[in-house]
């Protein structure tokens, strides 16, 4: 990327920061050249991913342009316009209406609702502001979407939020368990560490838990392919077959637990039989055995959980009913073993650490603790705490939309594409008084409905701290300066807070506030009020060996998990494993099995609405695609949403694989495009989160998702939403290849894709053109009288196409047809890196397909080197290659990130499958299909 129209380089140099993208907490250096280029590469000194990077981190400089940025505050006028207004009469409206709100109508009238994007020191000052000062703890963000789950089970165990293994517990591990987790796609990194861990140690075994067959399940020695939602069904069967056939660990058990012999009734319940457990996961009893026996046979465990695990109704359960199966086994605080939660995001940690969650305190502390509450306000010298849990996001929303909350802050998050029942969203941030929105970019879903947009700092920009998944605080450096008018989050907070009239909030930068913050997880750690508690509680989270830090010593902070504390001889040390004594942050400093009885989701399919959405990450994409949707590398994998459903079951109501399909449920719809991916059982569908409203006409499936929440946690039921499908009937396909934006608002169906040097527009319509000529010059823009303008009509199956050509280079193309089977996008997008168009070319285009042999790589499987899969099933079929190291040492692919294996690895059988057939039949068949 070169950075010429991007924000200036301080200087030319290399710095190290972290990666923005999922928990994993990768570690990036990023270089500054001399030409203005910016590099990325992984940092090999960061114990996270000791120099490896997932195609996400390694297309980073693809994501730091101004394209769309939010570069000076804006408020929206009484038209709906956007105008710029100073920072001044922006921070004065915002911190004016908040306190005139508080005045009248109390401190719940007003909400942040902020992200796991955010940096550790913007976290604390929201939180702090929020319930120390405004008095309310009307503060959520978005990890109550992903994270929430664990979080709620981890303290009902342990009293604490606690992840109690670390990275190298997976290499440890005999066996790792894989829970609702799509490691290979979604925390890649850490999954190649499993990969090459089972390429060098053969015996260790990894078991994948999940509806779908994933790309995980490729390198997995057991998939289980339970229903949705019958986890807890799973695990109470686990924990009673091991506590019936003396495997649990009954010394372990009576010194350091309570709760076991109720746990084990309730799961003796209904799960004690081992064939009736597998007929309520609809999993084989000799598979369910298999995956029982390895757990009991197997000391050193790790069970890897994730959004499949938490997104649920009954997610906190299910963690605990996992949890329960490590306490019973004695499997946890020593190496190799233990439950493990992968985190979602960047810094979903660290907005949990200083209580970045409604129904918490700053530093692992209980909001509805009052020792808890007094311990915050005096280290705070704060005017008021929050006395009770605020709202959580679903929550918050419906607070909105019903008036109770009459302003909302939202920061760094989209909430108008990742809430479920999103049109209820939009219906609340349509009627709230005051929407305020601090973002990186002007628009999106959410800041369509904003009275006042607050731009803030990007990744490369902002300074400050994030925490990943096995609690290493890792920190994320500024190398780029901020453009236009660009402000830290936390600089916006404190201004509005001492608007309002508050002390406390005179940081002179992030350094300052992280030091509070170490210093806090520090004060009165171990206090306890006797009355209420019989023995003294050490909170476990504990930075204490962190504070005091100048400029300098924050600057060149190294890596470092906690706790955290300062030696004798003055050095600080971090701590890989917690729970190694065995004493958790309970009164009596014994770990709770938490009793776990089974239950369905609340929705099940009925006949309006016959199967179960499940939602998820696709691999090159993340969230909502404000970062990842600007990157033409990261678009070439998966270039639009899809529904994934059983061969059987499109059949079955009339969908057919490559056209257009609409899901439904009773709170909204979305239409994609429909294939057959070859892991979805029958009775369910799969779609995207991350297409919203910015990238495609009507594609924001949250809007589809079921509002019920998790009754502990309030983590929301992604996995689980009846629909119904049926056919998005058009007249006609077709897609467009252009060098210029288009307004596309009267294309029934279309899709935005960032190509490189290029836009492509997929497009779908039901109109009748009975002039295409005329029509695909208005749609362009080009004028009639343009000369260089080729096209091709055939009336008799419905085709037509088009291209404008300016100074013999390719401008823009239009090509349709009746039917979705169109010529491929990636040789014509290789025509746009051109400077000038052959002959050939010219009549490729014309006739639809490359002229010459091999320009049509195909759609692209390895993102890191760009490989398609016409090229990799050619040079597997003309070399024989039988292997990934073969494809990787011929093509590259594979090499970098490990995150295409297990696509690579299917295509390779089934190359092989089709060699075998052609042996067989003498007849030639073409490369597998895409899906």
């Amino acid at each position: 990327m070169n950075l010429s129209q991007t924000p200036l380089a301080l200087a030319v140099t290399t710095t190290r920061t972290t990666c923005p993208y999922c928990g994993v907490g990768c570690g990036v250096t990023a270089s500054l050249k001399e030409d203005g280029s910016l590099g990325i590469k992984g940092d090999e000194q960061h114990p996270a991913n000791l120099g490896r990077l997932c195609v996400k981190g390694s297309a980073l400089s693809e994501t730091v342009d101004l394209d769309g940025r939010l570069l000076h505050p804006q408020r929206r006028n009484a038209r709906g316009e956007l105008e710029q207004v100073s920072w001044d009469d922006a921070l004065d409206e915002v911190a004016g209406k908040f306190a005139a709100i508080v005045a009248q109508h109390g401190p719940d009238a007003v909400a942040l609702y902020v992200s796991g994007q955010l940096l550790t020191e913007d976290y604390y000052i929201a939180n702090k502001l929020m319930k120390g000062y405004i008095g309310s703890a009307n503060i959520d963000t978005n990890s109550r979407l992903c994270m929430s789950s664990a979080v709620a089970g981890h303290k009902r165990a342990f009293g604490e939020d606690l992840v109690p293994i670390c990275y190298e517990d997976l290499e440890l591990a005999d066996l790792v368990v894989l829970v609702g987790s799509n490691a290979a796609w979604c925390h890649p990194i850490l999954f190649q560490r499993i990969a090459r861990l089972k390429e060098t140690r053969p015996a260790m075994r990894l078991i994948v838990i999940d509806p779908r067959r994933t790309a995980t399940c490729e390198l997995a020695d057991l998939h289980l392919p339970i229903k949705a939602g019958t986890d807890v069904w799973l695990f109470n069967g686990l924990m009673s077959y091991l506590a019936h056939r003396g495997l649990r660990d009954n010394a372990f058990i009576s010194a350091h637990t309570n709760g076991f012999d109720d746990a084990l009734a309730v799961a003796d319940a209904d799960c004690a039989d081992p064939a009736t457990v597998a007929r309520i996961c609809k999993v084989d009893l000799q598979d369910l055995l298999a995956f029982y026996q390895a757990f009991a046979d197997t000391e050193k465990v790790v069970t890897g959980f994730s959004m499949g695990v938490n997104q649920s109704s009954a997610g906190t359960d299910k963690v605990n009913s996992i949890i329960n199966c490590h306490l019973a086994t004695g499997r946890i605080g020593k190496p190799g073993m233990g439950p493990f939660s992968i985190t979602g995001q960047p810094n979903a940690m660290g907005g949990r650490e200083v209580g970045g969650l409604a129904n918490m305190l700053a530093a692992h502390m209980d909001l509805e603790q009052p020792l808890h509450r007094e311990i915050v306000q005096d280290f705070w010298q704060s005017p008021r705490i929050a006395d009770k849990p605020g709202l959580k996001a679903v929550d918050m929303f419906r607070a909105i939309e019903d008036g109770r909350i009459k302003a909302v802050w939202i920061m760094a998050t989209n909430p108008m594409v990742s809430l479920p029942d999103a049109d209820l969203v939009q219906r609340a941030l349509q009627k709230c008084e005051l929407v305020v929105a601090s973002d990186v970019v002007t628009q999106t879903d959410t800041n369509a409905y904003a009275h006042l947009l607050l731009p803030a700092l990007a990744w490369g920009e902002k300074d400050g701290t994030v925490t990943n998944s096995e609690r290493r605080i890792s920190r994320q450096r500024a190398f780029l300066s901020a453009p236009g008018e660009a402000r830290g989050d936390w600089r916006t907070l404190c201004e509005v807070a001492q608007r309002m009239g508050f002390d406390g909030f005179d940081f002179d930068g992030p350094h300052a506030i992280f030091d509070e913050h170490a210093r806090l997880s520090a004060y009165r750690n171990g206090e306890v009020d006797i009355e209420t508690e019989p023995g003294k509680v050490r909170r476990v989270f504990n930075l204490a060996g962190l504070t005091g830090m100048e400029r300098s010593g924050y600057d060149t902070l190294v890596p470092i998990q906690w706790p955290v504390q300062r030696l004798s001889d003055g050095s600080v040390a971090g701590t890989a494993r917690v729970l190694q004594d065995y004493r958790f942050s309970t009164a009596d400093g014994r770990a709770r099995f938490v009793p776990t009885a089974p239950r369905s989701p609340l929705h099940a399919a009925c006949e309006d609405y016959p199967l179960i959405l499940n939602t998820g990450r696709v691999r090159d994409h993340w969230h909502t695609m404000t970062r990842t949707g600007k990157s033409a590398t990261l678009a070439s994998h998966i270039a639009e949403s899809f529904i994934d459903i059983h061969p059987q079951d499109a059949l079955l109501y009339g969908v057919r694989e490559g056209g257009l399909a609409r899901i439904s449920s009773r709170w909204g719809a979305m239409v994609a495009r429909v294939q057959h991916g070859g892991g979805i059982p029958r009775g369910a569908v799969f779609v995207p989160i991350h297409w919203n409203s910015q990238s495609a006409s009507d594609a924001r499936v949250g809007a589809v998702v079921n509002p019920v929440v998790d009754p502990v946690s309030g983590e929301p039921e992604f996995k689980h939403t009846p629909v119904a499908i049926e056919e998005f009937r058009v007249g006609w396909h077709g897609f467009i290849l252009t060098r210029h934006a288009l307004a596309l608002d009267d294309i029934t169906h279309w899709t935005r894709v960032q190509g490189r040097d290029f836009l492509r527009y997929e497009l779908a319509g039901r109109n009748q053109i009975s002039d295409h000529t005329a029509w695909a010059r208005s749609l362009l823009g080009v004028r009639d009288d343009d000369a260089d303008w080729l096209e091709y009509e055939d009336l008799s199956d419905g085709s037509y196409r088009a291209v404008h050509v300016v100074d013999d280079r390719i401008d823009m193309c239009l090509f349709m047809s009746a039917r979705p089977d169109l010529p491929s996008r990636s040789w014509l997008a290789g025509l746009f890196a051109k400077d000038k168009l052959e002959e050939a070319d010219r009549v490729g285009l014309l006739v639809g397909q490359p002229i010459e042999k091999g320009a049509d790589t195909g759609p692209t499987v390895c993102s890191c080197f760009g490989v398609g899969r016409n090229t990799l099933c050619n040079a597997i079929r003309t070399q024989g290659l039988s292997e990934v190291a073969q494809v990787t040492a011929c093509l590259k692919a594979g090499g970098n990130c490990g995150s295409c294996v297990p696509e690579i690895k299917k295509l390779l059988v089934e190359i092989r499958l089709q060699n075998a057939a052609e042996a067989k039949d003498g007849v030639a068949v073409s490369c597998p299909s895409a899906a």
